[in-house]
């Protein structure tokens, strides 16, 4: 028998199709999907080499991501055409989970030979893998350890170790990770960063695309900062816009801009696993990372490691503590929290943005997903922070179907206006010019330092010895909207709740650091804060701000040879001599100003004049004149109204 395994993501061209890293953790690899907003995407071509002239019996996986809703036809179709040939089976509509579906079968030749994914109809299909066999009863296991141990062997795949050692290991591009590392690297250790992805910047690069928020250079040590504002982006307000303005080259530009050569960046390479000291398993000694092109895993050893995942994948794989979900009244005695604990989260956004032209635009006219009605549509040109789902879902395990759930009920409703509304002359000129192929997240686990920041800390303006870089966004708690809720079987819109902080509250250090893993920082989401809290927190810039304290408490870890823990215990007066300092800044690199959005609805609240009667800021008259300006082009953008 002779048989031959192909990771769709290695495809030397993907044309149109685009890599979903998203749940690489249960698949065991990242796949290659058509995010065409209906229109179908350029093929992805790749060549193989066929060893023995044969029969072969050609197979993808890949499944239909719309079945799940019990409707229609399959959204995500497509075929395979071998040098230029269509295998005659259509794939993506081999029901709701991943499975192997037979393509064709076809006579092979000794050589080099083409192939190619053929995209159907541009509603996110999608490809795994295609083995080619010449045994017709020769079928891949379909998931679990099996097909990973299946994936290892016909890929060939085992760890290569990186030369070097590094003082601190960063996993996860986002915000708070570029600047950890950046920030390490700034003060001299040799760091590098982890990303899954082609792009830095998380939720803040042109593939998510929400704004920072937060503030820098403020509260108790003003000179933090200074590492959010070199990739800060120039454009801070609210709403989606063009990818360019979004400067994901910036982010990467300042690896590059790393005089010393301290900083080193990975890019598409998301880790699988951790490595511990069998004397001391509380203690990483490496993490094994996977591409998400090739799939070849590469080991890296550090003395210290930094969590900025999002999920906690280093984390949890090293067994460090985590909560998730919302706690109850009775945990932590928060006012904010509910009578009892649930695992209700806040959900992730799928953005997307649309355009006015000149002429009519048609929209397929699609039978899947949610049907619509003039009863329960949605009049959108847009859809920003609102639009999110996966509230009552599990935001690591099923995050595949929750960005689904986002793409479906936005396309079945843009349908719906474009094709049989009452209103669809109005929408007859539009088109969905870019919808967010991932989503953003805004909550999932969250771990558990030596101490868990709540409500009470922020409210009560708890002075902790430990304090560090300042809170600056109020509390603003997303819950599934009222009227969405009660209309649909699962909720895809959302509400918030703002309530105004009294003052600059800094985040423990003891919130930086897990409990029960000895060298591991806790960056972005996963720091040790109660739900509540944590919507306070979680804007990128105080996120960053974090990250440049966890990059001055490593610094500190390697001056005087002890783990984080050992920092607050012993050393925090270095630490604290660091955060009046600030991270150094390039000197090629100039400062920016702050900007307006910053400026306006950060700074001037950030006087934090709290009103206990009406709960929230005394503003000026010309920042509220700004803030409804805002609210009405907001509103025009997202209703035309």
């Amino acid at each position: 028998m002779c048989s031959l395994f192909l990771e769709a993501e290695s495809f030397r061209a993907p044309g149109g199709w685009v890599i979903d890293p998203s749940a690489m953790h249960e698949m065991g690899s990242a796949y290659l999907m058509a995010h065409g907003i209906g229109t179908p995407v350029a093929d992805a071509v790749t060549e193989i080499e066929i060893a023995e002239s044969a029969v072969y019996h050609i197979r993808a996986r890949t499944r239909d991501w719309t079945a799940v809703w019990k409707r229609g036809t399959p959204a995500g179709r497509f075929t395979l055409r071998i040098d230029g040939f269509e295998l005659p089976e259509i794939l993506g509509t081999n029901g709701e989970k991943w499975a192997w579906q037979k393509a064709g079968s076809l006579h092979l030749s000794a050589g080099t030979h083409s192939v190619a994914l053929h995209d159907l109809t541009g509603f996110n299909g999608r490809c795994d893998a295609i083995y080619f066999s010449t045994d017709p009863d020769d079928v891949p296991p379909d998931g679990g350890t099996a097909l990973e141990q299946f994936r290892r062997e016909k890929n060939g795949i085992a760890a290569v170790d990186d030369p070097g050692e590094y003082d601190l290991i960063v996993a996860g591009g986002g915000i708070a990770g570029t600047v950890t590392a950046l920030a390490a690297a700034r003060l001299g250790l040799r760091s590098l960063l982890l990303q899954d992805k082609s792009v830095l910047g998380g939720c803040n690069s042109s593939e998510v695309r929400v704004p920072l928020g937060g503030c820098t250079h403020i509260g108790a040590y003003p000179n933090i900062g200074n590492t959010v504002r070199e990739i800060a982006p120039v454009y801070l307000m609210p709403g989606a816009r063009p990818a360019e303005w979004y400067e994901d080259t910036r982010k990467i530009n300042a690896f590059r801009n790393d005089c010393a050569g301290e900083a080193e960046l990975r890019l598409n390479e998301r880790v699988v696993s951790v490595e511990t000291d069998p004397a001391d398993p509380a203690l990483i000694t490496a993490v094994v990372t996977r591409s998400t092109v090739s799939g070849r895993e590469t080991r890296y050893r550090g003395r210290l490691f930094s969590d900025c995942t999002g999920d906690g994948f280093l984390a949890a794989a090293a067994g460090a503590k985590y909560l998730y979900g919302t706690e109850g009244r009775n945990v932590f005695g928060e006012s904010l929290a509910p009578d009892e604990s649930s695992n209700e989260v806040m959900g992730l956004s799928v953005l997307w943005t649309s355009a006015l032209e000149e002429r009519p635009v048609s929209f397929p006219d699609i039978d899947w997903g949610i049907e619509f009605s003039e009863e329960n549509c949605y009049y959108l040109t847009g859809g920003d922070w609102e639009t999110e789902t996966g509230q009552y879902r599990n935001q690591v395990e099923e995050i595949e179907y929750i960005r689904d759930y986002s793409l479906m009920t936005t396309f079945a409703n843009w349908s719906f206006l474009k094709n049989h509304s009452k209103r669809k002359e109005e929408w007859a000129n539009r088109r969905i010019d870019w919808i967010s192929k991932c989503g953003g997240k805004r909550e999932s686990r969250r771990f558990i330092g030596d101490y868990i920041m709540t409500q009470n800390d922020i409210e009560q303006e708890i002075r902790h010895p430990d304090g560090t870089a300042s809170i600056s966004w109020s509390i603003d708690l997303h819950y599934p909207e009222p009227e969405n809720r009660e209309r649909f079987r699962e909720p895809f819109r959302s509400c918030a709740y703002h309530r105004g902080i009294p003052s600059c509250c800094g985040v423990p250090y003891r919130c930086l650091y897990a409990r029960d893993v000895k060298n591991l920082f806790l960056g972005g989401r996963l720091i040790s804060l109660s739900h509540v809290a944590f919507s306070s927190a979680r804007v990128m810039r105080t996120l960053g701000c974090l990250g440049e304290v966890a990059a001055m408490a490593a610094k500190v870890c390697m001056e005087q040879n002890v783990l984080p823990r050992g920092v607050y215990e012993r050393h925090f007066d270095r630490l604290k001599e660091k955060m009046q300092l600030g991270i150094p800044v390039p000197t090629q690199f100039d400062c920016p100003s702050v900007g307006r959005w910053e400026s306006y609805h950060f700074k001037e609240l950030g006087h934090f004049r709290y009103d206990e009667r009406e709960q929230h800021y005394n503003l000026s008259e010309q920042t509220r004149a700004d803030i409804r300006r805002l609210h009405k082009e907001h509103l025009f953008r997202h209703t035309g109204k």
